[in-house]
Formats: structure tokens, C-alpha cells, sequence
């Protein structure tokens, strides 16, 4: 309990309790009184530290000490609902947060996360996680969130200060060549061939795919108008929505070569009527990421590809193949439905024709290879695959 020893200042007042030790108060811009969180030893240790509050204070630099007494797990939480974002990049955060960060931070209350402990943070998961690309997208996360606590005046600075720890260093992914990427179309199935060519060909994300309808195909001129998306949760659940990106909206220009196998694939598995799905199941369900799977990874083994080999691998084949048709970046970007702001700003236009142009060099290409491939196993060439149909 305080005496009445001291004296008002300027700003401020400190005063000595019975013990010897002294205390500091003063009132913040809201007219609160607040108190120091601790005792001082001497009555100029009390007035420094209340000069160092006048300071902030005349700066605009004061903060509520207790405005970071708020939990991070409840934090995050809130601050993943508010973002706004798809429901695959929103159960992404959900599970970086589960898995990588609650562990150390979910009991934390937001100022009590410092920089030393997001340092050991990291390198503990370093330690621990066999991949780096993981830490780097959990570190970000993390960064993200302290940021907005730090916009929203909660913390005075963002404790994930750790230059390039958010940068990812992914390997660089295999290509696929035309015999191997024809290896994996027919070892998966008649059922789902044409996905693996649009995968490589199209190149057509999985999930956009997944929602390909009749109505979106043009047979005659050889083309898919890609509008949504339908991305499976780990639920199972579709979150049926709009495409990655605005620049995924777009017409896909095919390779001649592939007519036989759309048109096949239309009479052959295709739902009724035009709006049926493009890829449906033996029992007519919808396309499951699970079910393929475990197609695919028996299809890669029968081949001999690399077991990190993954179907969305494909579309780097794809990438690489108009590149060597003769494809700008820009034609690149617009037939992947990829974008940029940068991008946008720097590289000219691609329009339908010069797409067109960009798909007949990727089937001038694969006739190429493929042949090739058949001269050297003495085999002739399919005429349903080398010849265009009447």
C-alpha cells in the first residue's frame, strides 16, 4: 500500500511505497490512469521510465499495454474467417495453423510472441519437418497474421523478422516426355486418358477438370471454355467455385491430335445431356481426387516414373512444350491460366489466333515424337492417333 511521499509532475507521478520501492502512473489519451508494470528500485528509475512513456506518447508511438493481451489461437482463427479466401487456401491456413503453429503460439497471447521465440519457432520446425517449402508457407502464415495485429495497434512491431524465411526453394519438377506422358494415358485407364492429356496438353488444372460440362466443348473447332473450378477438400466435399485466378477463365485451343480421344471420350463416358459432367466414375459419381489416385500412382509405377512424379506435374510438361513450340510467355500464361500483375504489364497480348498457332506447334510436336518413338520400337504409327480425322 502506497504512502503520500512524492510529488506531481509535468507529466505523470511517482510515489514510494512503505517497502522502499517506487511506482509510476499516468493518464493515457484516454484519460485511464496506468500504472507501470513494475516497481523501481530508485525514484529516477520511476521518472526515466515515465519519460520514455512521454515520449511515445508525444510521437505517436504509445500503445495499450494491454492491447496484446489477446489470445493468438482466437486471433488466427478470426483472422483466417475474415480474409475472404477460397475454401482450399482457407483449409491451408487451418492446417498450417494445426499442425505447425497452435502447437508453440495457440496459448500465447500476441505481445508474448517475440522475435527470439519465432526464431526458435523456426528452427525447431527446421529440425523437425522434412520439408522446407512447408516451414517457409507456415512462417509466412504466421508473419501475415502478426502483421495485422500490428495494423490493428495491438503489438508495437511484427516479431517475424527472419530475412528469406518465407522464401520457398522448390526443386525444380521433372517433364514428362511424349512416350511417357502416352505411357501414363493409356496405363491409367480408357476411362481417364483424355485427363491425362489435358492435363500435359491443356495443360487443364485437376480441379478445372473436374467441372468441364458438354456444353464446354466445341468439337468441331477444338476448344474448352474453362470458367469454373471445383476443387475436393480433404472432406471429400466440392467446393465448386470460381476458377484460381481471373486469368483462369479462358478458351483452351487443343491439339488437333487429341480429336480421336475427346471424341471418344464424349460418346463413350461422358454424362448425358449438356450439362454432364466431362469425367465421371464407373457408377457415374463425379470425379474423386481419392479414387484417381490411387489410378494414378499404379499408372506411374507401371510406367517407371518417379514416384514424386504428380499428376499436377503434367502441366509443367505442358509449359515446356509450347516453350518449344514456339510459345512467348504471355502465351504460355494465357493458355495455363496463369497471371501476373507484372506479367500483364510487361508482355503483349495473346490473342484466339495465336493460340491456335501455340497448340498446332504441340501437335506438329507430339505427331513428331510419337513417330519418332514408333521408328525406334520397329512399331508403325496409330493411324487413329497420327492422322486427323475426316
Amino acid at each position: 500500500m502506497g504512502n503520500s511521499k512524492g510529488r506531481r509532475r509535468r507529466f505523470g507521478a511517482v510515489r514510494q511505497y512503505r517497502s522502499g520501492r517506487w511506482t509510476a502512473s499516468y493518464l493515457d489519451p484516454e484519460g485511464m490512469e496506468r500504472r507501470a508494470p513494475q516497481t523501481f528500485e530508485t525514484k529516477t528509475d520511476a521518472e526515466v521510465w515515465l519519460s520514455q512513456v512521454e515520449a511515445d506518447l508525444s510521437r505517436g508511438n504509445w500503445q495499450d499495454p494491454d492491447a496484446g493481451a489477446v489470445n493468438f489461437e482466437v486471433y488466427a482463427s478470426q483472422w483466417v474467417l475474415e480474409r475472404g479466401l477460397s475454401p482450399t487456401t482457407a483449409e491451408l491456413y487451418r492446417r498450417l495453423l494445426r499442425l505447425h503453429i497452435l502447437p508453440t503460439f495457440g496459448d500465447l497471447d500476441l505481445d508474448e510472441i517475440t522475435s527470439p521465440r519465432v526464431r526458435t519457432w523456426r528452427t525447431e520446425r527446421l529440425t523437425t519437418t522434412e520439408a522446407p517449402t512447408t516451414v517457409a508457407k507456415a512462417y509466412r502464415l504466421l508473419k501475415a497474421i502478426m502483421q495485422t495485429a500490428t495494423d490493428d495497434e495491438l503489438i508495437r512491431r511484427n516479431p517475424c523478422r527472419i530475412r528469406g524465411a518465407g522464401k520457398e526453394v522448390a526443386p525444380e519438377r521433372p517433364v514428362a516426355t511424349v512416350e511417357q506422358v502416352d505411357a501414363l494415358a493409356n496405363a491409367v485407364g480408357v476411362r481417364w486418358k483424355l485427363m491425362v492429356y489435358l492435363g500435359a496438353y491443356g495443360p487443364l488444372r485437376p480441379e478445372e477438370q473436374a467441372e468441364l460440362r458438354r456444353r464446354d466443348v466445341d468439337l468441331d473447332a477444338m476448344t474448352l471454355r474453362i470458367t469454373l473450378a471445383s476443387p475436393e477438400l480433404t472432406t471429400g466435399e466440392r467446393a465448386t467455385g470460381p476458377t484460381k485466378s481471373e486469368a483462369g477463365v479462358r478458351l483452351v485451343v487443343l491439339p488437333d491430335f487429341l480429336r480421336t480421344d475427346l471424341r471418344r471420350h464424349l460418346d463413350w463416358f461422358a454424362e448425358k445431356g449438356r450439362d454432364g459432367l466431362l469425367f465421371v466414375g464407373e457408377k457415374g459419381a463425379p470425379f474423386r481426387r481419392s479414387s484417381f489416385g490411387r489410378k494414378w500412382r499404379r499408372a506411374r509405377a507401371k510406367v517407371g516414373m518417379p514416384e514424386g512424379f504428380r499428376f499436377y506435374d503434367l502441366r509443367h510438361t505442358g509449359h515446356t512444350l509450347s516453350t518449344q513450340s514456339g510459345a512467348t510467355l504471355k502465351d504460355t500464361m494465357v493458355r495455363a491460366g496463369q497471371s501476373s500483375e507484372r506479367a500483364a504489364l510487361i508482355y503483349q497480348h495473346s490473342n484466339s489466333d495465336r493460340q491456335r498457332e501455340v497448340a498446332g506447334g504441340i501437335d506438329a510436336r507430339v505427331r513428331a515424337e510419337r513417330k519418332k518413338a514408333a521408328q525406334k520400337d520397329g512399331d508403325a504409327p496409330s493411324g487413329a492417333d497420327l492422322v486427323q480425322d475426316a
